[in-house]
């Protein structure tokens, strides 16, 4: 109130704050349950509090003035509910406006926006991993300021990049910055020049985690090779998390005698924690159940 008091200034402000509170108050909404209460202003009939005041107006322009009581609206604990609950909707829709922003700048692809840690099958060959990965994401913040990251590292079809896109989309809820992409497409789309090197890193710095899916099934070239080392090489610099998803073994990574890929193990196995993915393909379980549901129905004699 003290704002609008010194901006209706002195006499003339004084009328004029009168004229709008008196606006106000032929224009208040009178509810069925309201009522005129001991002290002559109109209570709300729900919360009892009441819905106008006497406002104290000081002139600026005397010294020393007498505040003039005007009759102002206020809020009642009904009032501030409504309008704390039309915030808290704004926000959650202003919320979920932004992580839907988030999904589509993330790169990721379609198969894996609806992945989830309740989603996904456990098995006995992922339970662990699973709990891990969630107690990463539950626990990001802390692994961001650790700058750790993880290798998930296994054979084709063991759930790695469900697992990281799971990651993904439990910190994109929580309004966190995740972009999940794959070597494959970044070599791609670099050689097609749909981007350059310098923007491509830019944009993946506003990101607190980003997701290389699949490292190693991009075309080993020096072009590619020097593409991944400078990518995951600003991350490191950054001192800003990432998430490795390969087939290769760590034997395979820990060997490599190809200088340009062992100085990019180098950097992963100094950001990232591994964790093995073990277990029967999913993609050839998924393959053999779809082969069995369609030899039905081929001999189906209806």
């Amino acid at each position: 109130m003290g704002e609008m008091q010194s901006a209706f200034g002195g006499g003339g402000g004084l009328e004029l704050f009168k004229s709008f509170a008196d606006i106000a108050i032929k224009n208040q909404e009178k509810r069925p349950d309201d009522y005129i209460g001991s002290d002559g202003f109109l209570h709300c009939g729900i919360c009892k509090e009441p819905r106008q005041e006497h406002y104290q107006f000081v002139r600026k322009d005397i010294e020393n003035a007498e505040p003039v009581p005007v009759l102002t609206t206020r809020q009642c604990k009904c009032d501030r509910d409504r309008v704390a609950e039309e915030e808290r909707k704004k926000k959650a829709d202003a919320d979920m406006r932004r992580i839907q922003r988030l999904r589509k700048q993330s790169l990721m692809d379609a198969k894996f926006t609806a992945v989830s840690f309740d989603t996904l099958q456990l098995t006995q060959h992922n339970q662990r991993n699973l709990k891990w990965c969630r107690n990463y994401a539950k626990r990001f913040e802390e692994m961001f300021e650790k700058n750790q990251g993880l290798l998930l590292w296994g054979n084709v079809g063991t759930g790695k990049s469900y697992a990281a896109a799971a990651i993904a989309n439990y910190l994109l809820s929580q309004q966190i910055p995740v972009v999940m992409t794959s070597f494959v497409k970044i070599v791609e789309d670099m050689q097609l020049r749909k981007i350059n090197e310098y923007d491509f890193l830019e944009s993946l710095s506003y990101a607190k985690l980003v997701i290389f899916d699949d490292l190693g099934a991009e075309r080993k070239t020096d072009f590619a090779a020097e593409i991944v080392y400078n990518a995951i090489d600003d991350r490191y610099r950054k001192k800003l998390p990432m998430i490795i998803t390969t087939n290769r073994t760590l034997n395979e990574m820990q060997d490599e005698t190809d200088p340009k890929y062992s100085r990019v193990y180098d950097r992963i196995f100094e950001m990232c924690y591994p964790m093995q993915f073990t277990g029967p393909s999913w993609r050839r379980k998924i393959a053999a159940d779809n082969y069995d549901a369609m030899q039905s129905l081929f001999e189906d004699d209806d």
